[in-house]
């Protein structure tokens, strides 16, 4: 008897394209990623991304820190609507909150994250989109990149997947380094996924070990 299929959750905020979520939608379209989408949950209501979801035919839901103000609430809320959903691993993209300890509880080493640079460098507390870039070309560094990492407790934080790294280019704007960075993360984010899904990736404390593809 065959596995049921890995379900992915997508967990989205703010008023972004949705460009990950639908990289990550189209690759388990293709079969790229041996997957299927289950749900795409934003915190904002008119977030672009939910319409981007629903015209692939993914359900999606809205859970707004609005209708859930007590203390831990809205973390309960995502939680319960995964496990709902049947999700085996939550997918972040462009999640501004800090994941708090309830959905890290129900889904341990099963969130994953990418962030816009090579971490641990560029990252923490208020690095995020355009941010990020500029800090980048202030510091003069020549090379940034994209980190796929399972998430923790803190930003920017948790072991680390997988990282792809970019050139820094003469003149470059906080532009044209954002537009390379989002073709790399479009990338790196579903090979990531994919090596979760066919069962190969391994937490040992704070390193990520990817086992061989099955013979």
């Amino acid at each position: 008897m065959m596995a049921e299929p890995l379900r992915i959750g997508i967990l989205l905020s703010g008023k972004g394209r949705g460009s990950n979520m639908l990289a990550l939608l189209r690759a388990c379209a293709s079969g790229e990623i041996p997957a299927a989408p289950a749900l795409v949950v934003s915190t904002t209501p008119d977030a672009p991304a939910l319409a981007r979801a629903q015209a692939e035919g993914v359900a999606t839901r809205v859970l707004s820190a609005e209708a859930y103000p007590a203390p831990g609430a809205l973390d309960r809320a995502i939680a319960d609507a995964m496990e709902g959903a049947g999700v085996g691993l939550i997918c972040l993209a462009g999640y501004m909150r800090l994941l708090g300890p309830e959905v890290l509880r129900r889904f341990p080493n099963r969130v994953m994250n990418v962030h816009p640079a090579l971490l641990p460098a560029f990252g923490g507390r208020g690095f995020y989109g355009r941010r990020v870039h500029e800090a980048v070309l202030e510091s003069g560094t020549r090379f940034t990149g994209v980190t796929i990492q399972f998430v923790d407790g803190e930003y920017d934080h948790g072991p680390i997947i997988a990282q792809e790294v970019v050139p820094v280019e003469e003149g470059d704007t906080v532009e044209t380094l954002a537009a390379r960075v989002l073709a790399a993360e479009h990338r790196l984010y579903p090979r990531a996924v994919r090596l979760f899904a066919e069962g190969r990736l391994h937490v040992e404390g704070r390193q990520v070990r990817v086992r061989p593809p099955h013979a």
